[in-house]
């Protein structure tokens, strides 16, 4: 189920000057938050090319600090390319990535800094983290995993369904794809249609009283 156009707020200031009429808005928070699960099982239906760049057009608008998005996203389609993420996987997420229409692999780049100059220009930025790379690996590290749960976000509200994992050894990953070391792997994305049939018993979730402090 896409979430067509004609369920939108019809005023997209309103978002941002008083309260959004929840009658509008639910359909999309049903969608990408309330009755979305984490699918490890796909119908095998496949995934475009077309779709995957509406999906990531969707997603960069979303903020990152400076505009920095340092998310670098590989698309596993063909089982070749699936083949080369295989020694990687933990024994518990082998056999579902293979089976998965595309696999993605939400990558950071280490010199995201590089594209500052065009992307931020409110003041040069990009000596801060020239100079500084512990600064530089947790701002990609930080901003990269943002940009992964918006690329979630953004697939669902297209029709996707998705299993995040870190399963995973990624230094193999990262020798295997992103052998210069500019780029190193962040989390593993399963992308498809789902298949009800191998969700797992949904768990609850914390309350709000559990996890808050409103001071």
């Amino acid at each position: 189920m896409v979430f067509p156009p004609t369920m939108w707020p019809t005023c997209p200031g309103c978002l941002r000057t008083k309260d959004p009429p929840m009658n509008k808005l639910s359909p999309a928070i049903d969608l990408a938050f309330t009755n979305a699960r984490t699918f490890n099982k796909f119908d095998g239906r496949a995934i475009s090319e077309t779709l995957l760049q509406q999906v990531y057009d969707t997603m960069k608008w979303a903020p990152t600090s400076m505009n920095c998005q340092p998310a670098r996203l590989v698309f596993l389609r063909s089982a070749e390319a699936k083949a080369r993420l295989k020694p990687a996987l933990s024994p518990g997420n082998l056999d579902k990535t293979m089976a998965a229409p595309v696999v993605v692999i939400v990558a950071m780049d280490t010199r995201f800094y590089e594209h500052l100059p065009t992307q931020f220009a409110a003041y040069d930025a990009r000596p801060m983290f020239e100079a500084n790379a512990a600064l530089a690996e947790a701002t990609a590290f930080r901003n990269s995993s943002l940009q992964g749960a918006y690329f979630m976000i953004a697939a669902r509200l297209h029709g996707l369904d998705c299993g995040a994992m870190s399963g995973f050894d990624a230094a193999k990953v990262n020798a295997e794809f992103f052998a210069d070391g500019r780029c190193k792997a962040n989390f593993l994305i399963n992308l498809g249609h789902g298949d009800a049939a191998g969700n797992h018993p949904r768990g609850p979730r914390l309350p709000f009283a559990d996890v808050t402090q409103v001071l």
